[in-house]
């Protein structure tokens, strides 16, 4: 008799511990099998290009994470399904991850059963998210860059959003570094973003840079 397949995972996680917790749940749910883990970011393609899983759960915020990792994922010629689990939960990181590809996003303050109920949903070809995240509300409308932010502000989130450094963008703009600090931070202010990941991943979502040149 043919055994049933199984549902490969590769896991991603930077605390050891979590990474243990979730690799017990997930083998207790009856044809999956976890044939990998990966505890940072830049680690993560490698080891799927290795094992070719069927799914890959992972955190979002990660040393090695650089927030289009979902894409890539994505973008690979045998892509896996890719389910968030993550302790973020604002509207900003969810709305990324389903844009840039995510097929699920659960909270990991949710219950183990919650686990099983994400992997079964996005294997079957469904978007995923857990309950506590849906009682949000629908993702509000956003107000285009252009409209929060000043002429020389869009070309320094540009800046960013390709990887640029504060000193590189300052001399490619005939700038100084503080005055790029000092837009950097009125940007961040504007976008209610607190983090360079994010900004890329916003520069991203609204057009400004491919991902392919994204940092």
């Amino acid at each position: 008799m043919t055994e049933p397949a199984r549902i490969r995972i590769v896991l991603a996680d930077d605390h050891e511990l979590t990474r243990c917790g979730l690799k017990l749940l997930l083998e207790r749910v009856p044809g999956v099998a976890v044939v990998a883990e990966a505890g940072r970011g830049d680690e993560l393609l490698d080891t799927v290009r290795r094992h070719a899983p069927d799914l890959v759960v992972t955190d979002i915020a990660m040393p090695g994470m650089d927030g289009l990792m979902v894409e890539r994922l994505r973008a690979m010629a045998d892509p896996p399904r890719v389910l968030i689990v993550s302790t973020h939960d604002s509207l900003e990181f969810i709305r990324c991850s389903r844009e840039l590809g995510a097929d699920g996003y659960l909270g990991k303050n949710e219950s183990p059963c919650e686990l099983e109920r994400a992997v079964r949903s996005v294997m079957a070809g469904r978007a995923y998210h857990s309950p506590s995240l849906s009682q949000k509300g629908s993702l509000p409308a956003e107000r285009p860059p252009q409209e929060l932010l000043t002429e020389r502000q869009l070309e320094i989130l540009v800046q960013i959003g390709r990887g640029g450094a504060t000193k590189q963008i300052a001399f490619e703009l005939g700038l100084s570094p503080k005055t790029v600090g000092v837009h950097r931070a009125r940007i961040m202010e504007r976008l209610g973003i607190d983090d360079t990941a994010r900004l890329t991943l916003y520069c991203v979502r609204h057009g400004l840079v491919d991902a392919r040149r994204a940092a």
